[in-house]
């Protein structure tokens, strides 16, 4: 994870870095602000874990009166005592926001405000609880994420870690949809089908892609590893590895500028080589 600015010591770091530094920004917060310390010890500082304290926001935000927090909460647990390497995911996806939002400069930002966070660790929950056969209780997931954060993801589609939606207003993932890891999806993006047709009929997202705010990505088609997507593209055919691709519809444009697009977050044509492809 980078290092904006950190007060944890060695001993500390070889335990669990991410969650001894959420607890120290949690007790600063609660020092400045009194009248959020209520909030803050719910959610953070009662609590165990880093994956508990997941658990018990994302809970909070989709609860309601039919299905409360608390059920949503234990369901979650069960879900991380069946899965526990979902601990790293969540590791993985605070580090990514972390690393790559400008706007982000304590971990404790993406653990209480940031929408593209929680819905997507909504997803994660619903993801495991579709592959166990709780397929109801997953599309209620689905169904409340979608309203709560304007976030609607299948839960039947694979998302790799260290992910970040940044915005996420509006993005959409179908069913037999596929991101790799390491990927940046910035809002207004939809992963959909071209049609009616049955079956795998998603994209095929490979590691390290950065797409871009309002691009559409439809049909089972693939992105290569380390492309960037243009805003406002739409793309219905393969995109080569270290790509940029750009228009309606979408083409290469040039090489993708990084060797990492996702993390860099470079969005600017110029970035592309000057050599346009067909």
């Amino acid at each position: 994870m980078a290092q904006k600015h950190s007060t944890a010591s060695p001993d500390i770091e070889t335990c669990d870095p991410a969650w001894m530094r959420l607890r120290e920004e949690a007790e600063a917060l609660c020092a400045k602000e009194p009248v959020m310390a209520s909030f803050v010890y719910s959610t953070i500082l009662n609590r165990k874990r880093l994956e508990e304290t997941i658990a018990h926001r994302v809970a909070q935000r989709l609860g309601h009166a039919e299905v409360d927090a608390q059920q949503l909460y234990h369901t979650f647990a069960d879900v991380l005592d069946k899965a526990p390497q979902l601990g790293d995911v969540f590791r993985a996806d605070l580090a990514a926001v972390f690393d790559r939002d400008p706007a982000c400069n304590r971990l404790i930002e993406p653990i209480l405000y940031f929408k593209g966070f929680h819905a997507l660790q909504s997803h994660r929950f619903a993801h495991e609880l579709w592959n166990a056969g709780r397929t109801d209780f997953a599309y209620y997931l689905q169904s409340q994420s979608s309203r709560i954060f304007s976030i609607d993801i299948h839960p039947a589609a694979e998302i790799g870690r260290g992910i970040m939606f940044d915005h996420a207003t509006g993005i959409v993932i179908g069913e037999t949809a596929q991101v790799g890891d390491d990927a940046s999806i910035l809002h207004g993006v939809t992963l959909g089908g071209s049609g009616k047709e049955a079956g795998d009929r998603h994209p095929k997202i490979g590691r390290c892609v950065m797409i871009g705010a309002g691009a559409k990505i439809l049909g089972n088609i693939k992105v290569g590893d380390c492309a960037r997507v243009a805003s406002g593209s739409v793309v219905l055919k393969d995109v080569p590895a270290k790509t940029t691709v750009a228009g309606v519809p979408a083409k290469v444009v040039g090489q993708a500028g990084c060797p990492e697009p996702a993390r860099s977050m470079h969005q600017l044509l110029e970035a592309a080589s000057d050599v346009a492809q067909d």
